[in-house]
């Protein structure tokens, strides 16, 4: 049974593992990109407002790089909050003009102060070697700046239990590394076994179909337990189900 189960995940992991999976995933945003930094700013703003209709996630992301003059580091390093008023009428679901600019505000901070995000993610893994600690230091530094209540939603908290799908999917695009032409790999700080699934009601039903995942709600214990049942198949790149399971759910 379990021979089988990865046999199938294995199938529907080579069929989505590939540069055509990007021609309908957020992540085509940061694949405009060559230069590390905004790369890495441009998957953070597209993870970030990843839910909805896929087509709208694509669109406002790309809105958004556009007032950024489709520069994102340059943007932030040479501009200050009083350039930033026309993303005031920008939004995304409940995803508004003030928490961008908040957003353009901390991730500004984190390059001046932090290092960046990598070193800011892979700072929190270091604290005792598990994602669950980098997420929740990540949290803590891009709040650390005064921010409104209605903006802290929007940055997962799995201590609330949230499932920090975006955050998990951020770090899978930087983290994984294969030779499909998909994730970029670019953070060497947080190995790739340690990645947590982005779990969301697509992989969520299909993890549950196949038996991989026995509870209701799509939270943070869900996420662990997942993982835990996906390592069993591959221990050293557990995510790359994220593939099978979210392929299943959106194509299907």
């Amino acid at each position: 049974m379990i021979s089988d189960l990865k046999a199938l995940l294995e199938w529907k992991v080579s069929l989505y593992n590939n540069p055509s999976y990007i021609d309908t995933d957020p992540i085509q945003v940061p694949k405009q990109f060559s230069q590390k930094e905004n790369i890495e700013i441009a998957a953070f703003f597209a993870a970030s407002i990843a839910w909805g209709q896929r087509p709208t996630i694509i669109k406002n992301a790309f809105r958004l790089m556009g007032m950024m003059e489709n520069q994102p580091y340059d943007f932030l390093m040479n501009t200050s909050e009083k350039d930033w008023s026309h993303f005031l009428p920008f939004k995304h679901r409940t995803f508004n003009g003030d928490d961008a600019i908040y957003f353009l505000k901390s991730i500004k901070n984190i390059y001046e102060n932090h290092g960046g995000l990598e070193a800011v993610f892979t700072k929190g893994y270091l604290i005792d070697q598990s994602v669950e600690s980098s997420l929740r230091y990540f949290r803590e530094i891009f709040f650390e700046l005064p921010f409104q209540t209605r903006t802290g939603k929007h940055v997962a908290n799995i201590d609330k239990g949230s499932s920090a799908k975006r955050l998990n999917m951020l770090l899978r695009w930087m983290v994984r590394k294969d030779d499909c032409g998909v994730d970029f790999g670019l953070w060497n700080g947080i190995p790739m076994s340690k990645l947590f699934i982005p779990l969301d009601v697509h992989s969520g039903r299909h993890a549950r179909a196949l038996g991989l995942l026995s509870r209701n709600q799509n939270d943070w214990k869900s996420v662990v337990e997942l993982t835990r049942q996906l390592v069993k198949f591959d221990r050293n790149d557990p995510v790359k189900y994220d593939f099978a399971l979210f392929g299943m759910g959106v194509f299907e």
